[in-house]
């Protein structure tokens, strides 16, 4: 599983030209489910997410989370972070799950984040989505469970 993660002020998801989620502070994170991917890894990556320290302390530090300053997120899910350029100019997608598991695992990753009690929007899985977001900072982070970055 991977992730974007950026911190932001405000953040809006539509789809043709409805608003399906919408936050203020807090998170946006773009998911994209691998295709050895299991609800093991969807879990996990909902709690790196939620207990990342990357909100400002009093003292102006990364040193809170998303759960410590009670921001929300907003999931996006993005098969094309498994999109594999090396060497050619066409992506190839072969590595990110179909899209029976792929929303299967969307969906546990958001469910699991709600269990840790953090609000959470999300897009449409397989829609033409236009995402509107102000990121903080600029701050963003690469997650992946393989720990390839």
């Amino acid at each position: 599983m991977r992730a974007v993660i950026q911190r932001v002020s405000k953040a809006r998801v539509l789809v043709d030209g409805r608003i399906t989620g919408e936050i203020g502070n807090g998170l946006v994170a773009l998911i994209a489910v691998g295709r050895n991917d299991i609800p093991e890894n969807a879990a996990a990556m909902a709690e790196k997410i939620a207990r990342l320290r990357i909100f400002d302390d009093a003292q102006g530090k990364m040193n809170l989370s998303l759960l410590d300053v009670r921001g929300a997120l907003l999931a996006v899910s993005q098969f094309t972070l498994y999109g594999d350029a090396r060497g050619q100019r066409r992506p190839s997608f072969m590595q990110a799950a179909a899209p029976d598991l792929g929303k299967a695992l969307y969906e546990k990753f958001v469910d699991s984040a709600r269990e840790l009690g953090v609000p959470v929007e999300t897009g449409v899985f397989q829609a033409h989505m236009s995402l509107e977001l102000a990121n903080d900072g600029p701050v963003t982070i690469l997650l992946d469970s393989e720990k390839l970055f």
